[in-house]
């Protein structure tokens, strides 16, 4: 066998953990190839995870049974029956027992690179001002706009939806609008067929560029408040609600200071795990230390 299909040599746990991060599907959903990718995936992280277990930094570190109870009780919490939590733990042939085993293993891993990441080097207020000046595009903030939508699709294969009968509903929904503003989210729960439509037409605060050119267009000259007339995109009809207006903002070093710090800090820790972790074996023999 080669190394990658010897699954002997492979925690379950850890073959979960890589289907899901590759592919959001638990391994029994998988196509052979992509259980062969999580596989390798997962042989790889369990290696890594053994040179940590085994280095000497790692003989004085503790995980307390309430630190393993919190990580098994995350977990169980994604669950509102206990039958379809246990039964989903035998999908992936996993059970409490081995569930918790896994879980100590995990946590006493992030507990010694927690442990090495703490020689990294504190982040400054001078580092932080000159991450600020190199990269000033970061922290412009593009205007902004929080809107709602109808939206009646062109669909041919639909009387109600053919070209001209789409049209002729959404300008009847214009005139309804144009009397009684305020019932917006509830013409978009009746009429639109948008998903949003139940949540009154809610698509958010937008930048330029995150809907279709046509709507942007439109959006961006509206008020606060106003109501556009009947845009046609590529999929349909549409009335938007421009709900407020949030300007275009460059932050403060002030108020960007925090952030940055955080993602350097973060850096940092990384660099000094990945120095440590690569230390752990021989560069000469490939043995670990």
């Amino acid at each position: 066998m080669t190394r990658i299909d010897n699954s002997a040599q492979l925690e379950t746990y850890n073959i979960l953990k890589a289907a899901l991060n590759l592919f959001k599907k638990p391994p029994h959903e998988l196509a052979e190839a992509e259980l062969s990718q999580a596989k390798t995936q997962a042989f790889n992280e369990f290696m890594i995870e053994n040179k940590v277990l085994n280095a000497p930094e790692a003989a004085n570190v503790i995980i307390t049974e309430q630190e393993l109870q919190d990580a098994f009780q995350e977990i169980r919490d994604r669950y509102d029956d206990e039958a379809i939590f246990l039964s989903d733990l035998e999908k992936n042939q996993l059970n409490k027992v081995s569930l918790e085993a896994s879980l100590y293993r995990e946590c006493k891993v992030n507990n010694v690179l927690e442990l090495i990441s703490s020689a990294a080097p504190v982040i400054s207020d001078v580092d932080c001002a000159l991450y600020y000046h190199l990269h000033a595009e970061q922290f412009h903030i593009p205007e902004r706009r929080e809107v709602s939508h109808i939206f009646i699709s062109i669909n041919p294969d639909y009387p109600e939806n053919t070209h001209d009968m789409a049209l002729i509903r959404a300008r009847e929904l214009v005139q309804k609008l144009q009397k009684k503003p305020h019932k917006f989210a509830d013409l978009a729960l009746r009429h639109s067929e948008c998903p949003t439509a139940l949540q009154g037409g809610v698509l958010g605060t937008v930048s330029r560029g995150t809907l279709y050119p046509e709507l942007d267009a439109v959006l961006f000259k509206l008020k606060p408040g106003q109501i556009s007339s009947v845009v046609k995109s590529e999929i349909g009809f549409h009335l938007l609600l421009c709900k407020s207006i949030q300007k275009a903002e460059t932050l403060s070093l002030a108020k960007a200071t925090p952030k940055i710090r955080e993602l350097m800090q973060e850096r940092a820790k990384r660099t000094c795990q990945r120095a440590w972790l690569s230390g752990l074996s021989n560069p000469k023999t490939g043995e670990s230390r």
